[in-house]
């Protein structure tokens, strides 16, 4: 059933809320991918889920180093940028992240689109002013929607 939850997020501060009751819906082997242009807050949305993990290390963008990983957790967390990786899908090993036990969050996820799983979930993140964000939940596999439903119950309370 492809569920969708819309959320207006209206400071940094807010989307990393968010993204924090999202972490505790999560399990091991969860995969989500966050899409949005430069500076549409992707990075802020992933250090939302690494605090909501209670991961205390401070999360930057992997650009450079394009996967960096959180071990401090349980499931510990995985975060990919594939932004460097357009028209160059080599074997670097990703599938070995993105298929194990951890949650694993993918940002500019169409460039290895190849290595992800048919079932997870897709953020789409839009810049509607300077601090306001629209974060669009996109669940695709059964095990997703009820982490929607859940993540959409916890927000209307």
């Amino acid at each position: 059933m492809a569920l969708k939850y819309i959320f207006i997020s209206n400071s940094e501060e807010q989307t990393k809320k968010i993204a924090s009751q999202l972490a505790a819906y999560l399990f091991p082997g969860a995969v989500i991918t966050i899409n949005g242009p430069l500076g549409s807050g992707k990075t802020t949305f992933v250090s939302g889920v690494a605090r909501g993990l209670g991961i205390t290390e401070r999360v930057i963008s992997p650009t450079f180093n394009i996967l960096k990983c959180y071990f401090e957790s349980k499931p510990s967390m995985f975060h990919i940028d594939a932004y460097r990786l357009e028209n160059r899908m080599s074997e670097l090993g990703l599938e070995e992240f993105i298929e194990g036990e951890g949650v694993t969050l993918i940002e500019w996820p169409d460039y290895i689109i190849t290595l992800i799983p048919k079932n997870h979930m897709r953020i789409e993140m839009e810049t509607i002013h300077k601090n306001q964000r629209r974060l669009t939940f996109h669940s695709i596999g059964s095990k997703y929607d009820d982490l929607l439903i859940k993540l959409e119950a916890a927000n209307h309370v």
